[in-house]
């Protein structure tokens, strides 16, 4: 085993100056030495009277491989002590060096040389090379590159301070000044890299540059860059260069800039937010993103930005962003869109003014345990979306909605107190619906005869629970369209709803098979208006009179639950599937519940036939009132579980038992009501759920009527089974989704998780929480610019069908209402360099492909080329781009885009 021997120049000076023995220290293949600076002075100072007595020719003494070691002979034990004064040359720490094949020190030249793989340590710098040369007196060390027969490089130096890192043919560096000079030189700052004839590092944060090239590309031959004649540059600040042209693959870009600036600082800074250049079919020609971007302070910062277009079109956007760290975050934009399209008397022209307003705001729940305060708001002027230029997802955006929440809960008290303002909008039809206040108060079950101490069983009614829920609403809708202040008086509603639930926790029957649950409940909604539809004969058509007022519609039930679950396990033999287990968990329910609401049901005409209808008369209230007649019955539900276990062939043991879910869920839901008139049995609610082969998604739920019904498609008091008939009833209503993504294995799994960690950070970092959503569009719309090469190919697919029966608006009978869409994106890489992507929506109601958007894209290494069409939809456009990969130059690109409205 080789061993290392440790010494310094003192213990060196001090076994010199003895001239007592000869000494040879000799290494197996290694070498290692430490040289402390606080005797470099005395070496100085007298190494030019010690003639040592083992010498070559060349008065050096040399450590080469041999396993000898002879030690200094003194048979006395004693201390030698010295009084030293070091020299203002000396340096600040030790130098430690490393060699593998040999290190040679020359006493009279002071220089020490060392061969083969060296590393020297000095402080925070770190030294490899192939040779390395220190000299003691002027305190430089100097390194080389290795060279084979040929002159080709075979190792290089390489030299590092801090984050700095130089990799050179000859580096020339001093201890004292912390000055070096290097030639042939690659270095990276951040994502750039600079090429360089000569570098001069004048201190520990600043370089000069001599013929330098500059590139975000990190092949020692870059496919790109900047070159000029000299360079400064300031560790994580900035690069500063003369005269710049860019070359592509060597060849000169005729194009000079009189000098550059290049950013080079981590983090947020303030500056001017580069536009792009556009052309609009509609809009004309434009700048889009025009802005600037100001870091206020650590915890603020605002982005103003806009798009200026030849129409006269224009958009102007302020978005602030605030964190503090461990109490709270948030985003806000506000935006105004002037839009115009064509020229006054062209028979297309359009003039509109619009706005949009966002605010995301989140708390940390460590900043004020049991208070939680978030905000999540999206408004805009009803005709913003669909005005937004080149964003088919966004055009198509329908619904908004918007939510401001506060909530308290009481430490070591069950109460719980919610306050929120809500807004939703539909940009189609113009109505906007807001909810200020919105309030809610909870008291969780609490047992009043239970003891505060207790030993042993609870009696049964120590168990009894009482609770309550109360929420109050204020609400407001009117049509922006149409907004007058005064008009919301006669939108304005509110309403208020009361429970009370009372439950008793008895223990299990039947040796724990069957649980027992008592319950009995108690509700009240508060109404502020009636409504009232007529027949009007003259007219032939419904009049709807409303009465303003306080009104109180309330409820009481009682009922006793049955719950248990039941397993059953089928066993294979001399299969891969081991075993597929069925549960059962039925409920049955008996419930009572009186008519308390008899008098607030009435019947009335609905059309010139004469049919008649059941009406409430607190039909679209805030809170619709209870269901009429006494009820007194059964409900029933039915649910199911079926898995599987299976023996995979790629494990052993008990390893090679895999548990799936074949079916997560299925079942039914009824009841009867044996104290109706007619039509005692509910309609029976069904659903599906399911994961098959862990890929596809499955939901389904319907609705069955039993009865059988009339001309107008009202059900009557007949089953459906009853006479002739063979069938369980009528599907009133169901939904179907499926949803699957197949993807294949990643090339480099390391690198694929890597990406979705920085792709979650990045969206989830709250310095671009304002630009999250803005990300998200721009993802969707330039699908090519986003391409994972890493994945070789990926589709997903979802299918949605749901279908209802409603009332036609005249009554006259029922119309069924049926919708269905699919959603497809996917990618597939036709060579490692290519790669081509789709998505997009069919409506199979109006048999046409609503979106669809296709992208090419190339990766060129340190570029990336993509081309994004969209040849359908409210616009229609087409976008070429080519940019460098590097976030340093992402606004150097060349993009070209065109788009048409199609009205």
């Amino acid at each position: 085993m080789t061993q290392l021997h440790k010494f310094s120049l003192k213990s060196l000076f001090i076994r010199i100056t003895m001239a007592a023995i000869f000494f040879t220290i000799t290494w197996k293949s290694d070498a290692q030495r430490i040289i402390n600076p606080q005797f470099d002075s005395l070496l100085t100072k007298r190494a030019d009277t010690i003639k040592p007595r083992i010498t070559d020719s060349t008065d050096r003494i040399k450590f080469i491989g041999s396993d000898t070691t002879h030690p200094i002979n003194d048979s006395s034990n004693h201390v030698d002590t010295f009084s030293l004064k070091l020299s203002k040359d000396s340096l600040d720490a030790p130098v430690a060096y490393f060699a593998k094949d040999s290190a040679v020190v020359m006493v009279k030249t002071k220089k020490i040389y060392l061969f083969g793989q060296t590393k020297t340590d000095y402080q925070d710098i770190t030294l490899t090379a192939p040779k390395v040369e220190i000299d003691q007196q002027s305190q430089i060390m100097t390194a080389y590159n290795g060279k084979d027969s040929t002159g080709s490089v075979t190792d290089e130096a390489k030299f590092t301070q801090g984050e700095q890192a130089f990799t050179s043919d000859t580096i020339r560096y001093n201890f004292k000044t912390q000055r070096g000079l290097t030639t042939n030189t690659i270095t990276e700052s951040g994502e750039m890299f600079v090429h360089g004839e000569k570098v001069k590092k004048v201190d520990k944060n600043v370089t000069y540059v001599k013929n330098g090239f500059f590139t975000t590309c990190n092949y020692d031959i870059p496919h790109y860059g900047f070159k000029t004649g000299k360079l400064k540059m300031i560790n994580k600040k900035l690069a500063i260069s003369g005269p710049t042209h860019p070359e592509f693959e060597g060849v000169p870009v005729p194009i000079v800039l009189p000098f550059g600036f290049f950013p080079l600082s981590q983090g947020r800074h303030s500056g001017f937010l580069p536009p792009q250049f556009t052309t609009n079919d509609q809009f004309g020609l434009g700048l889009e993103q025009l802005g600037y971007y100001h870091v206020v302070n650590e915890n603020w910062d605002v982005k103003t930005y806009g798009n200026v277009y030849s129409y006269g079109g224009w958009s102007a956007n302020v978005s602030p962003t605030y964190v503090k760290r461990y109490r709270f975050r948030g985003s806000f934009n506000f935006g105004l869109q002037h839009t115009k399209r064509n020229f006054k008397g062209d028979p297309d022209y359009y003039a509109n003014n619009s706005y949009t307003l966002t605010w995301s705001h989140q708390v940390d729940q460590k900043a004020r345990p049991g208070s939680t305060f978030s905000a999540n708001v999206n408004a805009s002027s009803t005709s913003y979306n669909k005005n937004v230029p080149n964003s088919p997802n966004l055009n198509f955006q329908n619904q908004l909605g918007s939510s401001i929440a506060y909530s308290k809960t009481w430490v070591d008290k069950p109460y719980n107190l919610t306050v929120s303002a809500n807004h939703n909008q539909n940009n189609q039809t113009g109505l906007v619906t807001v909810n200020l206040p919105d309030m809610g108060f909870t008291v969780s079950t609490i047992y009043p005869f239970q003891k505060k101490e207790f030993a042993g069983t609870k009696k049964w009614y120590e168990q009894l629970g009482i609770g309550y829920s109360g929420s109050f609403r204020n609400s407001v809708s009117f049509y922006d369209t149409a907004f007058k202040l005064r008009n919301l008086i006669d939108t304005l509603q509110w309403g208020a709803q009361h429970n009370i639930p009372i439950t008793l926790s008895l223990p299990p029957i039947l040796n724990g098979a069957v649980m027992v649950s008592p319950s009995i409940s108690y509700s009240q909604v508060w109404i502020a208006q009636k409504t009232r539809l007529k027949w009007n004969t003259a007219q032939q058509k419904l009049d709807t009179s409303v009465t303003k007022g306080f009104f109180i519609d309330q409820q009481a039930s009682a009922g006793l639950s049955l719950s248990s679950a039941i397993f059953g396990t089928f066993q294979f033999k001399h299969s891969r599937v081991v075993a597929i287990r069925h549960v059962v968990r039925p409920s049955i329910g008996i419930n009572y519940r009186p008519d308390l609401s008899k008098g607030h049901f009435y019947t009335d005409t609905v059309n010139s036939q004469g049919y008649t209808a059941r009406f409430s008369e607190f039909q679209g209230g805030l809170f619709g009132g209870y269901g009429e007649g006494e009820s007194g019955g059964l409900s029933f539900s039915l649910d199911n579980n079926l898995q599987m276990k299976w023996r995979s062939k790629k494990d052993t043991g008990d390893a090679a038992i895999k548990k799936v879910n074949l079916i997560d869920g299925y079942g039914l839901t009824t009841s009867y009501n044996f104290l109706a008139d007619s039509m005692k049995l509910s309609p029976i609610q069904l659903y599906l759920r399911a994961n098959l082969f862990e890929k596809i998604n499955l939901n389904a739920s319907g609705t069955i009527s039993p009865y059988k019904v009339d001309a107008l498609g009202r059900d009557i008091s007949a089953y459906a089974w009853e006479g002739n008939g063979h069938s369980l009833g009528r599907l009133t209503s169901g939904s179907i989704s499926l949803s699957t993504t197949f993807q294949s294995k990643a090339k480099d799994e390391k690198k694929e998780k890597e990406r979705k960690e920085q792709l979650d950070a990045e969206l989830n970092d709250p310095r671009v929480v304002a630009d999250r959503q803005r990300l998200l569009d721009y993802m969707r719309q330039n699908p090519a610019e986003f391409v994972d090469f890493n994945i070789p190919w990926q589709v997903s697919l979802s299918y949605s069908l749901y279908f209802r029966e409603q009332f036609k608006t005249d009554y006259s009978g029922f119309e069924k209402i049926i919708s269905s869409n699919v959603n497809f994106s996917g990618s597939f890489s036709l060579t490692p360099k290519w790669n081509f992507s789709v998505n997009g929506y069919y409506d199979f109601d109006t048999k046409k492909l609503q979106t669809f958007t296709m992208g090419i894209s190339r990766d060129m290494h340190c570029w990336q080329m993509s081309i994004n069409v969209t040849p359908i939809g409210l616009y229609r456009f087409f976008n070429f781009t080519i940019n460098p990969k590097s976030g340093l130059l992402q606004d150097l690109r060349i993009n070209r885009s065109r788009s048409f409205t199609n009205f």
